[in-house]
């Protein structure tokens, strides 16, 4: 079978970008435990060779094994059994396989028997694993959680919990509740302190593999309080009992990850880092690192959609040739890959920034930073922020799209279960909704443009970097389309009106993913050639885009406004 890494050249080029010097060098700490530990690498060029290996296991074991499993678990699904989940057959064999070679604790250090990997490749292995079964993705990648974990409990708790994902213990962030989804503020889930030590009673509602071995629980501490200051994060271990699995919800897609309505009856639980900072600080690190991990999952889905769109193209024989042949249908192709090419590299360069902040946090715990060092924490960590709610957006959109045009190239044929293609597009249905909906991301990602990030890394970074001979009139685009972005910034926030920006402001986020999503890929293809074609046919498309919101809001007045509200 296929190895879903070896088979993607695109996830091996990202691999090999220049920043991971700078990236590797700050995980292994200048490659300190060299000699101390078998498994340390000596130097750059090891570690990378480490990476590449693991990759290609992760790769094969998508192709060979999860894969193969896909449609049975989708058919199958999990099941409830006396107030516990139980795994479809298939996804049991995939935790086995994964579990057996050492993929889980990825990211975490060796102390607590991790592979101490940055974040990119294990991003990249959640992209291989959501491309074979999405609904898997969700199960594997829940292992996020040890890294908030890491970051906020104590060393007690840190000896005790991260060690257990490497023996196949599994994850889960316990955070919605009935009447509380996106306003977490409204979590009423209540923790109690009686004599030192602290129970959870209440019920929790569209939890992800809801019946972990091991879950972060946002409960409100504080009685009588009614907002997010009330609220803490708990470390809750079924070993210890407490909870049962009500019912497995029956939703459209990732039908193998089961999504749980969890009661609690003075569940015994421990309190993660300090009280009240549970949803202000805590729940936000969780979110940031579950959406990138839906951002994987996103491409891992629009990946599998385009090849079978692809594949079906070419065997699709219709009026005496492949349906590949007509511009409607290799249009929509070209349309196809160079959405998932260019939300690929804005998911890397996202992960690149992530991974040079978070490093220089926890060195941050071992010594003082220098001036230097702490300049490139905060100016990595604020492109982060505003990188991750545009990625999240710009992925899981186009995994829709992706792979409804996929489903659209099959006809009729695709409507019908005999294809994974309707598969794939019955998954991607959720990346635009959890872990914070499209809506949501743009009110995030509508600081980065009210503050002028976004235009200011535009023009100091991309807009300064080399493009190929030939390429300058991409470049010339991009220009204009920048120049229009700012034009249309500055008409909506002259009108003072909050509500206004509000109004526009998916239409002045989209046109700076536009923008940064074209000037990432000119600069793929400064690296490697085969990428100017994805280059021309995304920056023309984003040209066409940004010119029609631009349109819309140079001809829109605030009076407007009325026409568009609904009582």
């Amino acid at each position: 079978m296929a190895n879903f890494y070896t088979d993607n050249a695109a996830i091996r080029f990202h691999l090999e970008h220049p920043l991971m010097k700078k990236i590797v060098a700050l995980k292994e700490r200048d490659f300190r435990d060299a000699g101390k530990c078998d498994v340390a690498p000596r130097d750059f060029e090891d570690a990378m060779d480490n990476y590449d290996k693991v990759l290609e296991i992760v790769g094969e074991i998508c192709g060979d094994v999860i894969a193969e499993n896909a449609e049975e678990v989708d058919n199958v699904g999990p099941r409830v059994v006396n107030g516990r989940v139980e795994y479809a057959p298939g996804t049991r064999q995939n935790h086995e396989a994964l579990t057996q070679a050492g993929l889980y604790n990825m990211s975490l250090p060796r102390e607590y028997d991790g592979l101490n990997f940055p974040i990119v490749p294990y991003v990249m292995a959640a992209e291989l694993v959501s491309r074979a079964d999405a609904g898997f993705g969700n199960i594997w990648g829940l292992q996020d959680c040890a890294e908030t974990i890491r970051e906020f409990a104590n060393d007690d708790q840190k000896q005790r919990f991260l060690p257990r994902g490497a023996r196949g213990e599994t994850y889960a962030m316990d955070l919605t509740e009935p009447d509380a989804g996106s306003d977490l503020q409204a979590v009423q889930l209540k923790a109690t302190l009686k004599d030192g030590r602290w129970t959870l009673n209440g019920v929790k509602r569209f939890i992800t593999n809801g019946d972990a071995h091991i879950a972060l629980v946002l409960a409100r501490s504080e009685e009588g309080t009614q907002d997010g200051r009330g609220l803490s994060m708990f470390i809750y271990d079924k070993a210890n009992g407490g909870m049962t699995v009500r019912r497995i919800e029956n939703k459209l897609g990732i039908k193998g990850s089961p999504t749980c309505e969890l009661v609690f009856k003075d569940a015994p639980a421990e309190l993660c880092g300090d009280r009240k900072l549970g949803l202000i600080k805590y729940v936000m690190s969780l979110m940031n690192g579950a959406r990138l991990g839906v951002a994987a999952q996103s491409i891992g889905i629009a990946e599998a959609a385009y090849r079978e769109g692809l594949k079906y193209a070419r065997e699709r024989f219709q009026f005496g040739k492949a349906i590949i042949e007509f511009p409607a249908v290799y249009e929509m192709l070209a349309n196809m890959e160079a959405k998932l090419q260019g939300a690929r590299s804005l998911l890397y360069e996202t992960c690149r920034f992530v991974d040079i902040y978070k490093s220089y946090t926890h060195l941050s715990a071992e010594r003082a930073l220098d001036k230097e060092e702490k300049e490139e924490l905060k100016r990595y960590q604020k492109l982060a922020d505003i990188y991750t709610p545009l990625l999240k957006l710009f992925a899981s959109e186009y995994a829709n799209e992706i792979s409804y045009d996929a489903l659209q190239i099959h006809g009729g044929s695709g409507y019908m279960k005999d294809y994974p293609v309707q598969r794939l597009a019955r998954d991607a249905r959720i990346t635009n909704i959890y872990e914070g909906t499209s809506q949501l991301q743009v009110v995030a990602a509508i600081r980065g443009v009210t503050t002028g990030q976004y235009l200011k890394h535009a023009r100091e970074v991309y807009e300064t970097a080399p493009a190929l001979p030939g390429q300058e009139f991409l470049r010339d685009i991009l220009k204009e389309m920048t120049a229009a972005y700012e034009s249309a910034v500055n008409t909506v926030t002259a009108a003072g009106d909050p509500e206004y920006v509000d109004f526009h402001a998916r239409a002045l986020v989209e046109m700076a993913g536009y923008v940064i999503i074209g000037h990432l890929l000119v600069q793929d293809a400064q690296r490697c050639e085969n990428y100017s074609r994805v280059a021309d046919v995304f920056v023309k498309y984003g040209q066409a885009r940004v010119a029609a919101h631009a349109a819309f809001i140079s001809n829109f007045q605030p009076k407007d406004l009325g026409a568009y509200k609904r009582s």
